[in-house]
């Protein structure tokens, strides 16, 4: 899923910016619109690997006073039925691994790692080889 994300954003840069990027100064999006279902369908697929290394990881990364009134409802209503065991710390963390992805994603389609690596793409593996390793997985 990881590269399937990074995949599309390098195929499609544009798309990656209008739902990504910083918003028309003056724009307000419409009630239902596509840009914050697509960021809450992208968490809820981070949120099956954080399901998944729940057992392992909840030592690990379980601290934390997370409460469910510290996400949105609209993700909550995506993430809770499809995970239902996953408490509000497993979400944070869902939400922290796209951090780390989305923010290398972003990075690279700005061209902000352009004068750092020749090598966004082995960078990139690198931090979810990490990311795997850091759910216990």
């Amino acid at each position: 899923m990881a590269h399937a994300f990074r995949d599309w954003a390098l195929a499609s840069p544009e798309g990656f910016r209008l739902i990504y990027g910083d918003p028309v100064p003056g724009y307000r999006a419409p009630e239902g619109g596509a840009a914050p279902d697509a960021a809450q369908r992208v968490c809820t697929g981070v949120a099956a690997p954080a399901a998944a290394a729940w057992p392992k990881a909840e030592g690990l990364h379980g601290g934390g006073a997370f409460d469910w009134s510290d996400f949105d409802p609209g993700l909550l209503g995506k993430v809770r039925p499809a995970f239902p065991g996953l408490p509000p710390a497993g979400v944070a963390l869902a939400l922290r691994t796209w951090g780390h992805l989305h923010g290398l994603v972003s990075l690279e389609i700005y061209g902000h790692l352009c004068a750092q690596t020749v090598s966004p793409g082995k960078l990139f593996d690198a931090e979810l080889a990490q990311l795997v390793r850091s759910l216990g997985l």
